[in-house]
């Protein structure tokens, strides 16, 4: 007997908040690996490297069971293997971290980049697949093997475009903007998937399946990888190079620091060229002389227009 499958039996609160930590992971992860590509002074690449592979990993896992917590079949109480589950996560972050230090070691060629999003994208699919394989039921699921190819393609095209969007152009908006496609790809996959997906029922004369809940099973299996990602954030907001993206702002200081060395040593210069003239830059006095070196009688209109500008010179110095 086919079962009843309703993926949005909480409506849309589910996949607003999956996408929402899809996304928030997707930023964690992609800026970790862009402070690697482009800090010349970095430390600890490998730490970094890691952060975002775990951040990209806790992120679309927790996403996956976010979304399933609105998955239900109508004829039947679903459960999930508390170890597929978990081994569902650690697949997540360890094929993701193979795409993230490809990238990261590999540098941002096309070549490096399109590998890094195969591996990242496989690695989305292979968590969600995992993920399907813990749901315990009576019955058994089924798949639409065109859709199930279809959400892979999805998984790998919008990973590869993240990984270059976040490493090409820099900038805390522009990763901003790639975190918000990585969460397309990985809700995208997710739902693409989930659209695959077909229940026939084994026993429908044994009543509904007892147990705990979906939701009371996955939600203290979320808190772990939720905790994380908002420590992970912190860590992002707490430094700088993550936030500005590639080492624009130590240039900039030094930048500042050349311009201000030279207005210092233009000062210096002019300051020296008065004092060579015979004293401060704005200093009076009755021995103006005229061209040729002639002296300037006291009264004459020569003086009177040379005394006139050197009190609005003084003037404009001293404001």
């Amino acid at each position: 007997m086919q079962g009843t499958v309703d993926g949005f039996s909480y409506g849309a609160v589910t996949p607003v908040a999956a996408y929402l930590m899809a996304c928030l992971g997707g930023a964690l992860g992609l800026r970790c690996i862009v402070r690697t590509l482009f800090n010349n002074k970095q430390s600890w690449k490998p730490g970094w490297l890691a952060l975002g592979a775990v951040s990209i990993g806790c992120g679309i896992w927790t996403m996956h069971f976010i979304g399933m917590i609105g998955f239900q079949v109508e004829e039947t109480r679903l459960s999930y293997d508390v170890g597929l589950t978990v081994l569902s996560l650690l697949v997540a972050i360890a094929v993701v971290g193979v795409g993230v230090f490809i990238v990261g070691y590999g540098g941002a060629s096309g070549g490096t980049l399109s590998i890094a999003g195969i591996v990242t994208g496989l690695g989305v699919a292979a968590m969600h697949y995992l993920g399907m394989a813990a749901i315990q039921m009576d019955g058994s699921i089924h798949y639409a093997l065109g859709t199930v190819a279809l959400s892979i393609v999805i998984a790998v095209v919008a990973a590869t475009a993240a990984l270059w969007a976040a490493v090409s152009i820099h900038g805390f908006f522009t990763s901003l903007g790639a975190s918000l496609v990585m969460g397309v790809a990985v809700s995208g996959m997710h739902y693409t998937g989930m659209a695959a997906v077909s229940v026939h029922l084994h026993d429908t004369t044994g009543g509904a399946r007892g147990g705990d809940s979906p939701l009371s099973l996955l939600l203290p299996m979320l808190l772990g990888p939720v905790i994380f990602l908002v420590l992970a954030g912190a860590i992002v907001m707490f430094d700088p190079l993550l936030v500005t993206g590639d080492g624009n702002e130590g240039r900039s200081v030094s930048r500042r620091e050349r311009g201000a060395a030279g207005a210092g040593a233009g000062a210096g210069s002019e300051g020296g060229a008065a004092a060579a003239g015979g004293g401060s830059l704005f200093e009076g006095g009755e021995g103006r002389r005229g061209f040729g070196g002639s002296e300037v009688p006291p009264g004459s209109a020569e003086r009177r227009r040379g005394q006139y500008e050197y009190e609005a010179s003084k003037s404009a110095y001293e404001w």
